[in-house]
């Protein structure tokens, strides 16, 4: 049994952060409904690499964070509509959303109103900044969070700063704040009998991502420089050229670095090293680094990385996204697992989880949703008549693939 069977939720959420929230509850067995207007269906739909699955309302944008939902299509501008999500409500266990503060409430689904028909629901609203403050009603995006927050300062180096993060990591992050928040909220529920109301704010989450840096900046008074992928003080810890690409060195203790010099064939300062504080080897970086990038342009990369490894030193080669995905590593871990899709040819796999159980873990749920695919199905099983049903969809109230 996994940790949510039996959960219902509905996703009435967009884009990114919010679907995957939703996405890591499906994933451990909860009924996600997603709901979307007849209107302006989630935008991430048309959105992605393949332009065939775009125009079919399956971008690659959408489909690894909305698969094994089922898609329920809701005018939520009609009373009607408003009506028929009050109704699911009594049936739910969490509802999730990302409108812009305010946008759900003046629809009659703020938490007052849904916790009057269901007052052990858990609600989480997920918005750029939260619902206090003087930002609360400012819109967000992930790369808008990351200028806010100092991220996009923080990252890059002198040459080239700030520089934005490429993948999204906010919304994912934020993403997996709110999945936890949310579990743990289920949990309480199951000691107090009570609901909750979640408060998620992306700029939240960023922070929450850049514990260290944050500590630093108030200790030292001013914003740590950036220093991309070269840390100050130590060249074990840092990104070197080799004969046919670039290695990253993750030595950080006494004895990684004293084996690091080994593995490079220095025992004699292997040895100095491991009896010195960092303080020392500090001042003696701009020094070892340049003799390290000596020794390492003469091999490649894929062979340290090798030998380091085995020498107990921490190092990787850098890879691109494809070599990544094609390590034999990744294929051991069921992180990814075969979806029903194509494209160019390929089957296509999708992210599901980051962890796994002994016994009832993550696992797709089942296909990407179209567009009002199970609109019938959900309301059916949620105590509508037939009749009624047919009635929402000739109304325009609901909507059918």
């Amino acid at each position: 049994m996994q940790p949510f069977e039996g959960l219902r939720v509905l996703d009435f959420t967009h884009v990114l952060a919010g679907p995957f929230a939703a996405y890591q509850l499906s994933v451990l067995g909860a009924d996600v409904i997603k709901i979307e207007s007849p209107h302006s269906p989630d935008m991430m739909r048309g959105q992605g690499a393949d332009p065939e699955l775009s125009a079919r309302g399956l971008g690659t944008g959408f489909v690894c964070q909305n698969a094994g939902k089922r898609s329920l299509v809701l005018d939520l501008s009609r009373p009607e509509g408003r009506a028929v999500a009050l109704r699911l409500v009594e049936g739910a266990d969490v509802l999730l959303e990302n409108y812009r503060k305010g946008k759900l409430e003046a629809l009659g689904l703020g938490y007052d109103a849904v916790a009057a028909v269901r007052p052990d629901i858990v609600y989480c609203s997920l918005t750029g900044f939260g619902h206090t403050g003087p930002k609360a009603e400012h819109p967000a995006y992930d790369p808008v969070i990351q200028a806010y927050s100092g991220l996009m300062a923080a990252n890059g180096n002198e040459a080239m700063n700030p520089l934005r993060v490429g993948p999204p990591l906010i919304d994912y992050g934020t993403g997996a704040q709110a999945a936890f928040a949310i579990s743990a909220a289920l949990f309480q529920r199951t000691r107090t009998g009570k609901g909750q109301r979640i408060d998620i704010a992306m700029a939240d989450a960023a922070l929450m991502m850049m514990s260290m840096p944050i500590m630093a900046t108030q200790s030292l008074g001013k914003t740590p420089p950036p220093f991309g992928s070269v840390t100050p003080g130590q060249p074990g810890y840092s990104c070197h050229d080799t004969a046919d690409g670039l290695i990253f060195l993750g030595a950080a203790t006494n004895r990684q670095v004293a084996e690091l010099w080994r593995a490079l064939g220095q025992a004699e300062i292997a040895d100095a090293r491991e009896a010195m504080s960092d303080s020392e080897r500090a001042e003696l970086a701009e020094h070892d680094r340049e003799h390290m990038s000596r020794i390492l342009a003469g091999q490649t990369a894929e062979m340290w990385e090798g030998l380091l490894n085995e020498a107990g030193v921490p190092a990787a080669r850098v890879r691109r996204m494809d070599e990544a995905l094609a390590e034999a590593q990744m294929a051991t871990r069921g992180v990814l697992a075969t979806s029903e899709l194509t494209s160019n040819g390929k089957t296509l796999s999708l992210p599901v989880a980051a962890f796994g159980y002994d016994h009832g873990g993550p696992a797709l749920a089942g296909p990407v949703p179209r567009h009002g695919e199970h609109s019938r199905e959900v309301l059916l099983d949620a105590g509508f008549e037939a009749g009624e049903v047919d009635a929402l969809v000739a109304s325009g109230t609901v909507g059918t693939a």
